[in-house]
């Protein structure tokens, strides 16, 4: 299809200059563009893709949108087209797994328009012809942060441009703290997406801050909403543990590049990344408590993200459960606990959480109930700080409202926003309850009346609070009860592994076990031979685990309605308001938001959680928006805290990415294409010289580039691209049988590290391996572990008694008993080791040397057709079963088998044949033995004439 008009009349919707600006760069040539986040990048690039689709008569290929940003984009398209009401607009159609049918891709395909596609399909369809790459207008790549070179994104490009010279390529993130990680990150994207420009717009863009500083500036008021001091004190604590693990990371791997393991890194989500990234290529070699801090330095970050948005008594209940998911079990001799449990600050963490809540004792043996508070404890239940200044804002706001009343398009709309759908409910049931008077003996509990009616005046926490406080000392009695009894049963299932194994070794060798040997497994036995006891045990802790379960509330999805019960309900208990006169409690979702600030017009914005890029938002809508003067938007963040430190950290990053950028864009080296050679061209004759000849000594010409069939479900990983870039010719197939087929006698079935042991565990690797063994010569099974990670297992079992592979359990834990089994089993099967997906495509090239092109039709029928007729006598192939029984006989190798196979039937034709007969197949040595094996008298079947009346027949 030829490309769209570039001067198809459009009208915009893009009011800020700095969009506008953006906009005609891309309409005028290919670039990639690189906005801050909150800047409206979905907004240009729908303003882009509708002035292509509203042209007509162009096919526009969206490759790495995502789900939410497919429906965004979808809708903006609608909206477009009712207004410039384009004939030939035809709106944003997705091709996912839902309608991944080769005819409805084709169909879609041919119709024209803007098409959404997954990545894995498209490069499917690309390689296919199903989609000829020179019909295509263009492709507008998105998350260009994630183009590397094995992406498949990347491949989908280099595949484009590869077949089409003409079409445009336009690329788009909003992501640039990614880059800073790798070493020219700029001109690496540039080569991945064949582009030449690339155009920066940070915050502080001239184009951008003229836009957005102008008469029409956002009003943000700042809040520091200071920390109590018990807050203070568990924040400094965690702090201090972070701190802790952080150093013994640095004593186990002085060797590695320590600069970024500090403190503020770790407040950062990508900290466990970046740390996971840098040990991986030793991770086989790094210990159990090296992994282990790794591991808990997430959970104290998710531990300070709680203590500052969540209440105190869910912080306690999330606490309770980290120790006990960290500790060892009791009356463990283990030290395998994390080293941060065993610190003084630790101690203060969980000490000081729970001072917050209540004070006194509680008694397990009480009867509390989820109604009752059990008597000895004290509810202190300390509030978050920002519960208040967010009562008093609303009250603020309120009574502003009711002196200014709104007029025109204003609204009185209140919009609350959050970091998640957790911390929007614990602020609705805040909001809901805070006037409410709690029922309670306030003598008992030593409070006062008029300190309770003073409180509910100005609006307090204590009935919501309070009744978190019941469910937490109920779940906690029901917790220890599933704890106690969990761990009870284990000591008793291990006590009882111990004692058989050491009686089974006692009956069969007469003496103890060595003590160098060690018990294997630990798991739960089961079975007929368990005690009436233990089973009485299992169905106390379904009983308790049953009662553990969350209720309706804990049930809902984060967008799930609230249904009450209205049955009951009088006229008295309802009341009306008005759409534009609400408070509205909801979550950041990215891009979404511009949507949320559209639809709600909101007057006053309360940012109860900071977000660097949500506060664009709200000065790009305030920008853009002329009769919206009254929009005020108050920013909450707690004072000397870490929710501070992350969010200028944040910002701190993002600049320094751009500023990377900027620096690297000045040097870029300019790259001068001829349009009209192709590098596939210039480099065809270098490709087609091949030595894949035997004997080797001359060197020929052949007319296409190495093919490799690949199955359709392999273009999830890398090795595909790699393959492709490597000048091979990648043919995508629907195979039954193997992954890869490099020639008519040469299959591999990959398997990750994952997926073997998958494999192992549900048999299909068996069975794969049968397959691969009946229909190829050289069939191999390549291993592949993931690339800069540890190339290695975990440490080989001792292997060397019998016993020990013969033990059923021990066969279905261990990884390596089961490759020893499976190499047993297919002698013929060859095991491949590779490293990275770079290796796996150095070794297919060694494996295709000297081999015929392997035929896609003949790859694809076989295993689907049942009938070997019109196969080749050498391509013939044999049931395992027989094989294996024929090689057991004395003097038959895997050499003298192969013409037996060819020209003999079944079994019972060699056990009935002569030596004379067998002479000519296996000499006549080998035939002795053969008749001789199968009980006959040698005299009597070397008759001249080979009558063999007195053959046995095969029982």
């Amino acid at each position: 299809m030829p490309a769209a008009s570039a001067s198809a009349p459009i009208k915009l919707s893009l009011p800020l200059q700095f969009q506008q600006d953006i906009y005609n760069l891309l309409r005028n040539e290919d670039a990639l563009v690189v906005l801050a986040r909150g800047l409206g990048l979905l907004k240009i690039v729908t303003n882009l893709l509708h002035s292509y689709d509203a042209a007509g008569n162009s096919l526009v290929i969206v490759v790495g949108a995502e789900d939410q940003e497919n429906d965004w984009i979808g809708e903006a398209l609608a909206e477009h087209y009712a207004i410039s009401r384009a004939p030939h607009a035809r709106g944003l159609r997705v091709i996912n797994t839902d309608k991944a049918t080769v005819s409805a891709r084709e169909k879609i395909y041919s119709e024209g328009g803007v098409v959404s596609v997954t990545s894995r399909i498209l490069i499917v369809d690309l390689l296919s012809k199903l989609l000829d790459p020179e019909t295509v207008t263009g492709l507008i790549v998105m998350h260009a942060e994630k183009v590397i070179t094995t992406s498949s994104e990347a491949f989908i490009v280099r595949v484009f441009r590869q077949y089409n010279k003409i079409g445009f390529v336009k690329a788009f993130t909003d992501a640039p703290e990614p880059l800073i990680s790798a070493y020219a990150p700029l001109g690496a994207m540039l080569r991945n997406l064949f582009l030449r420009k690339p155009a920066l717009y940070p915050r502080f863009h001239a184009s951008v801050a003229r836009s957005l500083e102008g008469k029409k500036k956002a009003d943000v008021v700042e809040l520091e909403v200071p920390m109590s001091d018990a807050m203070t004190k568990i924040q400094q604590a965690v702090l201090e543990c972070v701190e802790l693990c952080i150093s013994e990371l640095r004593k186990a791997h002085s060797g590695f590049d320590l600069e970024d393991w500090s403190v503020d890194s770790a407040l950062h989500q990508n900290f466990d990344s970046m740390v996971r990234r840098q040990l991986d290529p030793v991770w086989h070699r790094v210990s159990f408590r090296t992994r282990q801090i790794a591991r808990d330095l997430t959970t104290l970050r998710e531990i300070l993200t709680y203590l500052l948005s969540y209440d105190c008594v869910s912080l306690l209940k999330h606490l309770d459960t980290v120790r006990a998911t960290l500790s060892p079990p009791p009356n463990s001799t283990k030290q395998n606990s994390s080293p941060w449990l065993l610190t003084d600050a630790a101690d203060t963490i969980f000490t000081i959480a729970r001072d917050r809540v209540y004070s006194g004792r509680v008694e397990e043996k009480s009867d509390s109930t989820p109604q009752k508070i059990p008597e000895g404890v004290r509810p202190v239940l300390e509030e978050q700080p920002k519960w208040a200044l967010l009562a008093e804002i609303l009250s603020e706001i309120e009574y502003d409202a009711y002196l200014n009343p709104a007029t025109g398009e204003a609204s009185n709309t209140v919009l609350v926003m959050c970091n998640d759908q957790r911390t929007c409910r614990q602020i609705k049931e805040y909001l809901q309850t805070m006037h409410i008077k709690p029922e309670l003996d306030n003598e008992a509990n030593g409070q006062a009346p008029h300190e309770v009616e003073e409180e509910q005046e100005k609006g307090s926490g204590e009935w919501m609070m309070r009744r978190k406080l019941r469910d937490y000392l109920y779940w906690r009695k029901t917790f220890n009860r599933v704890q106690s009894a969990l761990f009870d049963e284990n000591l008793k299932s291990l006590s009882d592994l111990k004692n058989s194994s050491a009686t089974s070794r006692l009956n069969a060798k007469g003496q103890p076990a060595n003590k160098r040997r060690r018990v294997r497994g630990g798991g739960l036995g089961g079975g007929a031979g368990r005690s009436s006891a233990a089973m009485e045990r299992d169905a106390q802790v379904a009983s308790l685990l049953d009662s553990l379960r969350p209720d309706e509330a804990d049930k809902r999805g984060p967008d799930d309605p609230i249904i009450d019960d209205l049955t009951t309900a009088t006229e008295a208990q309802f009341t009306l308001y008005e759409p534009t006169d609400q408070i509205l409690v909801h979550p950041y979702s990215g891009d979404n938001d511009d949507l949320l600030l559209e639809e709600v017009r909101p007057s006053h914005i309360i940012m109860y959680s900071p977000a660097a890029d949500f506060i664009r938002r709200v000065e790009v809508y305030k920008s853009s928006h002329s009769s919206r003067m009254s929009l005020r938007t108050y920013f909450f963040y707690y004072q000397g805290s870490v929710e501070e430190q992350v969010y200028l950290s944040r910002i701190r990053r993002e600049k320094e990415a751009f500023t990377k950028l900027i620096h690297e864009r000045a040097g870029l080296a300019l790259t001068i294409n001829d349009p009209g050679a192709s590098a596939t061209d210039s480099e065809q004759f270098l490709r087609t010289i091949n030595t894949r000849i035997a004997g080797g000594g001359k060197l020929a010409a052949t007319a296409q580039p190495p093919t490799i069939v690949v199955d359709v479900r392999e273009f999830r990983s890398a090795l595909p691209s790699l393959l492709h870039g490597r000048s091979n010719i990648v043919l995508p197939c629907q195979l039954t049988i193997g992954d890869y087929v490099l020639s008519p006698s040469i299959c591999v079935e990959r398997k990750s590290v994952r997926d073997l042991i998958a494999s192992f565990k549900n048999g299909r690797l068996f069975n794969q391996a049968e397959s691969m063994l009946q229909h190829y010569t050289y069939p191999f099974l390549l291993i592949e572990f993931e690339h800069n990670k540890s190339f290695t297992l975990d440490p080989f079992a001792d292997l060397t008694s019998i016993s020990t592979l013969k033990t059923p359990d021990a066969d279905s834990r261990d990884l390596q008993s089961k490759l020893v089994l499976l190499t047993i089993s297919f002698p013929r099967l060859k095991v491949i080791w590779s490293s990275s997906p770079y290796q796996t495509a150095e070794i297919f090239a060694e494996l295709k040397k000297g081999q015929p092109e392997p035929d896609p039709m003949r790859a694809v029928q076989l295993g689907l057709d049942s009938e070997l007729e019109g196969l080749e006598l050498e391509e013939r192939t044999f049931n395992n079963a027989p094989q294996e029984l024929l090689r057991a006989v004395p003097g038959i190798t895997a050499k003298n088998a192969a013409r037996l196979y060819l020209e003999t039937r079944d079994v019972r034709e060699v056990a009935n044949m002569s030596v004379s007969e067998l002479e000519p197949h296996v000499g006549k040595a080998v035939g002795r033995q053969i008749t001789r094996f199968f009980g006959r008298k040698v005299w009597d079947v070397e008759d001249e004439e080979g009558s063999g009346t007195d053959r046995a027949a095969l029982g």
